[in-house]
């Protein structure tokens, strides 16, 4: 179906990647509405969206939360389209299944209500994760795009802190595309890899301790950066945009533009940027290997183009920490 331009609502907004679509959304000429958490526990500082160029006229702020799956209907009443990117992210959760997954089901399919009850909303924008796709035990797959599910069972068994991030991901994406089945609700899912570049929001972005893990001088993280896939933050916003507008748009859709293994992306971070110390010697403990290519190639069909490499992603992500004062 798609939308034309009007008042939208972004869940989540004092995010990373949030209050970068709120921005350009708003430079674009929509009316936005947005959600963050008032409970002081999550300290969400909004001073970055209200700084934004148009704010004062085209943004409102309210008070929603996951944990409470009625606080939504506020900031979607009158709306004509939701990008829900608000998730529950704790990595190292003692209680991933009441922390974690269930919140993220349970606040997700309140706003699915909220979104049916409207009588207004033509289409939800769903942020999924590439995490969505690609963990499973099917390791001869060397590319992936968006009939690949992540296999739940399978994360499970990994027992790590993160595997909670990647099923509550995969179990809230299909429970989207079910619920639009059952209701006939028109619903896109986008699938981002990695997101790297520059961010309005205060503090270092919780994703940066893995991308940027290698500038970082991380080391538990750069073990995570074996097969790593990327996209820029501006590109992210506009295919979510160009996802809402589009009428042909349906389903699932990957959006990832660049396919590196750490032996790549540490012989190009060294290239570029010689002022950083990047930890080799992680090297040797991860075999060099074919890098693992996400498809974006349904994306593409439709007729949209990724703007910015890997050169922009890294370039504008390290100039904005040097600006304010993480590097």
């Amino acid at each position: 179906m798609g939308i034309e331009k009007g008042k939208v609502c972004v869940t989540g907004g004092a995010g990373y990647f949030a209050s970068w679509l709120i921005k350009r959304l708003v430079q674009l000429g929509y009316s936005v509405s947005t959600t963050v958490r008032s409970d002081p526990t999550f300290k969400e500082d909004t001073t970055h969206l209200k700084a934004l160029p148009g704010a004062p006229e085209r943004l409102e702020i309210f008070d929603a939360d996951l944990s409470r799956p009625d606080s939504f209907s506020a900031a979607i009443h009158g709306c004509v389209g939701v990008f829900h990117t608000a998730h529950p992210i704790i990595f190292d959760a003692q209680d991933p299944e009441n922390m974690v997954i269930k919140p993220a089901l349970e606040g997700t399919g309140g706003i699915l209500r909220a979104c049916l009850n409207s009588n207004t909303v033509k289409r939800v924008v769903y942020t999924s994760s590439a995490s969505a796709v690609a963990f499973h035990a099917k390791k001869d797959l060397k590319e992936m795009d968006e009939s690949v599910w992540t296999d739940v069972e399978f994360c499970r068994a990994q027992d790590i802190p993160i595997s909670s991030y990647f099923i509550s991901k995969t179990l809230t994406e299909r429970a989207v595309l079910e619920f639009a089945a059952e209701y006939g609700m028109d619903v896109v899912t986008v699938l981002p890899s990695s997101v790297v570049g520059p961010f309005l929001v205060p503090h270092l972005p919780s994703s940066f301790s893995t991308s940027m893990a290698l500038i970082l001088g991380d080391r538990e993280h750069c073990r995570v950066l074996r097969q790593m896939q990327f996209v820029h933050i501006d590109d992210l916003a506009s295919a979510h945009i160009f996802l809402m507008e589009c009428p042909q748009a349906t389903r699932r859709y990957i959006c990832s533009s660049a396919d590196t293994t750490i032996h790549t992306l540490s012989k190009f971070l060294s290239n570029r940027f010689p002022e950083f110390p990047i930890p080799t010697d992680i090297l040797d403990e991860v075999e060099e290997e074919e890098p693992l290519h996400l498809s974006s190639q349904k994306l593409l069909n439709l007729g949209f183009k990724f703007e910015f490499g890997l050169e922009e992603m890294f370039d504008e992500a390290i100039n904005c920490c040097k600006q304010k004062g993480f590097l």
